[in-house]
């Protein structure tokens, strides 16, 4: 079993001593997102890796001295000012955090992603060309993997329009990202790919993969046993992983999210946030039915 910490919310960023926690007493527990009644209890000695996911890795200098399981870290990395990612701090900040980290763990385990790329008035093409070659300059030696993807419009994307005018990018501004982005990175020893993106940018010099493979879970794990998790139209073929996140509960407050679409729901669920609660919001009850997860 690989577990996501999380594409649903950001555990690291803003949920730490939970997890912390967690990782003490042994187990974390899962509320299905759509059976609301139904819990999955899943032992951390039945997990084969981790894939933590945060836009704010500073928590996991330090949580990372509590996990013996085996694990990468997927770090968003985007240049959007507080119009479009209202809570995250800095990129400066970031950046030297994911230095500390890397150092720490091997810059083969830092995967960054440049997520999601679209455009406006602000946020031109040329603005990301400059800001991904400038991350790149700064991050050289640090990682060997950035992955990109491109808006999608979920949700609380439509919501937010009115943030976001985002521009229909022409198959002009797709070769420009290609290329540019692609010389950024192999100028400082980095792969760029897409995953599940109809524009691969295969042409410009793209790896096209998907995030987590069965060949990455391997290398991670030492074990040769994942399924194919398909998603998104059948474009994903990562390998199954289990979410230990929530949705509406990340307070990056992000206009592009898709993991958060009730902006009330959200100030809500983080009230009820209890860090020593076997779920990341609320407590288990006498109505709840508990199923052990097994190892997968």
């Amino acid at each position: 079993m690989i577990l996501n910490i999380s594409g649903r919310t950001d555990i690291v960023a803003f949920y730490s001593k939970w997890l912390k926690n967690r990782f003490k007493e042994g187990y974390v527990d899962v509320r299905n997102p759509f059976y609301r009644s139904i819990i999955s209890r899943i032992y951390f000695k039945d997990v084969d890796g981790i894939v933590f996911c945060t836009k704010n890795p500073a928590n996991l200098l330090s949580l990372i001295d509590d996990v013996t399981i085996p694990s990468i870290y997927h770090i968003t990395l985007t240049p959007y000012r507080k119009d479009i990612e209202p809570n995250v701090p800095p990129k400066g900040k970031i950046i030297e955090i994911i230095k500390k980290l890397s150092k720490k763990v091997g810059k083969d385990k830092i995967w960054i992603r440049y997520d999601p790329v679209f455009i406006n008035d602000t946020y031109k093409l040329d603005y990301h060309i400059k800001n991904f070659d400038r991350m790149c300059e700064l991050l050289d030696g640090y990682t060997q993997k950035i992955i990109i993807s491109f808006l999608d419009i979920y949700q609380n994307v439509r919501y937010n329009m009115s943030y976001l005018r985002p521009k229909t990018l022409t198959e002009k501004d797709y070769e420009l990202i290609g290329k540019n982005f692609s010389n950024s990175a192999k100028k400082h020893g980095m792969t760029v790919q897409t995953c599940a993106e109809k524009h691969n940018l295969e042409e410009y010099g793209f790896k096209v993969s998907d995030c987590v493979t069965k060949e990455v879970a391997a290398i991670l794990t030492g074990k040769n046993k994942f399924k194919t998790w398909t998603a998104r139209k059948n474009k994903c073929k990562c390998v199954s992983m289990v979410d230990i996140g929530d949705y509406n509960t990340c307070n990056h407050m992000c206009r592009y999210c898709y993991a958060n679409y009730n902006e009330a729901s959200v100030k809500e669920n983080i009230k009820n946030h209890d860090p020593s609660s076997s779920l990341l919001i609320g407590r288990v009850s006498k109505n709840d039915t508990i199923k052990i997860r097994t190892k997968s």
